[in-house]
């Protein structure tokens, strides 16, 4: 029997739309905002220190994806659930959905889950972020306001116990248009090292909320993955959105360019 899980029943709605009438041809969007976890789940049975690492958000990429959106005066999609309690970024038949191992932690509360547990976390996140998402999209493009999809995400320094060295990654597929100019303008910056579809690329699986609302409809994207040490505090965090914030305006979008990248088998954990 279900239990009616919800978060707007919390005072917390799913999904957070924030300047819905932006004029950026930008639309900023943050899977993994938020490490809150409805009560009714009981933390998913694992300890407060747990639910602030990276298996249940992407620390400081929504605070990035705030100001990149308010710089570029963008409208922003935020997912408000941990991904803990299922993943926005994944296909509903990925099976990392809800994962019972995340990285090498066991989940307890998302171990041997009915098929009426699954539909309930489908309906108090999943579906909410891409219905808001696509109602989004749709209501721009029914304007005729050019539109385009960047998502922010944020990666650990050390997975599995293998280092990675980039401050920010680029995830592309073919479509190219964001993603060729931006690394562009980032190789050109001292001092940081920049990874094309490092460390995840979308044969990861990691890139189902750009297929699903822009390149199923021919609309031009990319996905940001900035190293979380690096955008740990404010400062971090404003500089680099001000960096971003300052390349996304001024990129023409253009035909594929053919920019040779690498794809890496990464792991499922954008």
């Amino acid at each position: 029997m279900g239990t009616g899980i919800s978060a707007s029943a919390e005072g917390l709605h799913p999904v957070r739309v924030t300047n819905p009438g932006g004029t950026s041809p930008y639309v900023v969007v943050c899977d993994h905002a938020s490490n809150f976890i409805p009560s009714a789940f009981a933390d998913l049975g694992l300890q407060k220190p747990e639910l602030e690492r990276h298996i249940a958000w992407d620390p400081g990429a929504a605070p990035v994806a705030r100001r990149i959106a308010a710089t570029l005066d963008a409208t922003l999609v935020e997912s408000c659930i941990s991904r803990l309690v299922i993943d926005c970024n994944r296909p509903l038949d990925a099976p990392d959905l809800i994962s019972a191992v995340s990285e090498t932690t066991v989940v307890p509360g998302n171990a041997d889950l009915s098929p009426a547990a699954r539909q309930e976390r489908i309906d108090c996140s999943w579906q909410p972020f891409h219905d808001t998402l696509d109602t989004v999209i749709r209501e721009r493009l029914e304007k005729g306001m050019e539109t385009r999809l960047v998502t922010v995400h944020s990666f650990t320094p050390v997975y599995k116990g293998v280092s990675r060295p980039w401050h920010i990654g680029i995830i592309h597929d073919e479509d190219e248009r964001i993603a060729a100019p931006l690394l562009k303008s980032l190789r050109a910056v001292p001092g940081i090292t920049v990874g094309a579809n490092e460390p995840y690329s979308p044969s990861d699986l990691v890139y189902f909320t750009l297929e699903r609302h822009a390149r199923a409809r021919g609309l031009a994207c990319a996905m940001v993955e900035i190293r979380n040490d690096v955008i740990a505090d404010a400062t971090g965090q404003a500089r680099w959105a001000e960096l971003i914030g300052a390349i996304l305006p001024n990129i023409r979008l253009a035909e594929s360019t053919g920019l040779e990248t690498a794809s890496r088998e990464g792991s499922p954990h954008a």
